[in-house]
């Protein structure tokens, strides 16, 4: 939630900085990354907390929260990326995608080990 924070404070800064008044979301270059990239980062987080809470709960909780640790830092990088450059969103987005399907994996592995042995 904290990273949520962070990100929409980051927009309202932008709009600040570059005098656009909600609920416009186009104008300067640096706002319409700034903005795309809170916009895409809450997307995820519901899909993210899912997978967390499903792969702690049923996988094991050191290990899901280690992916969980490094999926907020690859969406931080990724934001920072984006608002800086476009392209510099494109690395760290592949490591986050990446470890969603970590957490799918282990969320799944630990359903299947809880559901269909003893």
């Amino acid at each position: 939630v904290l990273f949520l924070a962070y990100f929409a404070m980051q927009v309202i800064y932008a709009r600040r900085k570059y005098r656009i008044s909600p609920p416009e979301t186009t104008g300067h270059p640096e706002f319409e990354r700034t903005f795309r990239a809170q916009a895409n980062c809450s997307e995820y987080f519901p899909i993210f907390i899912s997978l967390l809470w499903v792969a702690g709960i049923f996988f094991h909780q050191g290990v899901t929260a280690a992916c969980g640790l490094l999926y907020l830092y690859t969406r931080l990088r990724y934001f920072q990326g984006y608002a800086v450059a476009a392209q510099g969103r494109l690395g760290p987005l592949y490591a986050s995608a990446w470890l969603l399907w970590v957490l799918v994996g282990l969320a799944l592995a630990g359903l299947l080990a809880h559901f269909l042995w003893p």
